[in-house]
């Protein structure tokens, strides 16, 4: 799977394409808020490209403006990270710098994956914005799940309302595949209503397999013999527990 096998899947039209090399130095002195920050951009991204600018004049879907936010284009962005790389906090900066919502490919020697995250107008500064809530990231695998994926991510496929209903569309059917790398079969929301169930499934399952790795540790180190049944009581429950959330996804 390459990049350029996920922006044929994308389906964008010609106008909309950019493909222009974004430099680093730019990304840092925009984007870092340490020396630290700065240093991992210089040093941890091999190159970052601007690939297409989703706008309603080259797609046919209206911007969408609320007092929450304002989407104006939507952005696909390529950003190729070095062996060492504190990948997260890149993909986090990068979606702090760039003004518009932005579908991420990241990408290294070994893997590929797909990043979003929703923005929203800064409380105190109109003019600037910042991250709505968490991103929503996946690795792309090279099987069936990830090409099933891909195709549920074609332009064509997605909502055209307005580029908000756009970018969630496409923030659904990663989520579809992060579902799908817990239940080994891909199945795109097919309702604004299912991707909601399907996010609070996810939710859940994140949150109990935290719990049990928690008790996994703590019952590896426990010495007393009643404490040890408890703690595997309490694990069975939350395994029960997984499995009915699994069965939402």
């Amino acid at each position: 799977m390459t990049v350029a096998d996920v922006v044929a899947a994308l389906a964008l039209p010609s106008a909309a394409m950019v493909n222009q090399r974004v430099a680093k130095q730019m990304l840092a002195d925009n984007a870092a808020a340490t020396a630290a920050d700065k240093r991992s951009i210089l040093d941890g991204i091999d190159e970052i490209q601007w690939l297409a600018a989703l706008k309603p004049s080259n797609i046919g879907v209206p911007e969408f403006r609320d007092d929450t936010r304002s989407y104006l284009e939507v952005a696909v962005l390529s950003l190729n990270v070095r062996a060492g790389a504190k990948t997260a906090r890149l993909i986090e900066l990068v979606h702090r710098a760039i003004p518009y919502p932005v579908l991420l490919i990241v990408h290294d020697e070994y893997s590929l994956a797909l990043s979003l995250a929703h923005i929203r107008h800064a409380h105190n500064e109109a003019d600037k914005t910042v991250l709505d809530g968490e991103s929503v990231f996946a690795t792309l695998p090279g099987d069936a799940i990830g090409h099933s994926c891909l195709q549920a991510m074609a332009l064509p496929r997605q909502p055209r309302s307005d580029l908000f209903a756009l970018y969630q569309g496409w923030i659904d059917t990663v989520m579809a595949l992060q579902a799908a790398q817990l239940t080994g079969h891909f199945t795109a929301s097919v309702s604004r209503e299912q991707a909601a169930m399907r996010r609070a499934a996810l939710r859940q399952c994140h949150d109990l397999t935290t719990q049990m790795a928690a008790l996994r540790k703590e019952a590896a180190k426990e010495k007393q013999l009643a404490r040890q049944v408890e703690l595997n009581m309490a694990l069975l429950r939350l395994t029960s527990n997984l499995t009915i959330a699994k069965q939402r996804l």
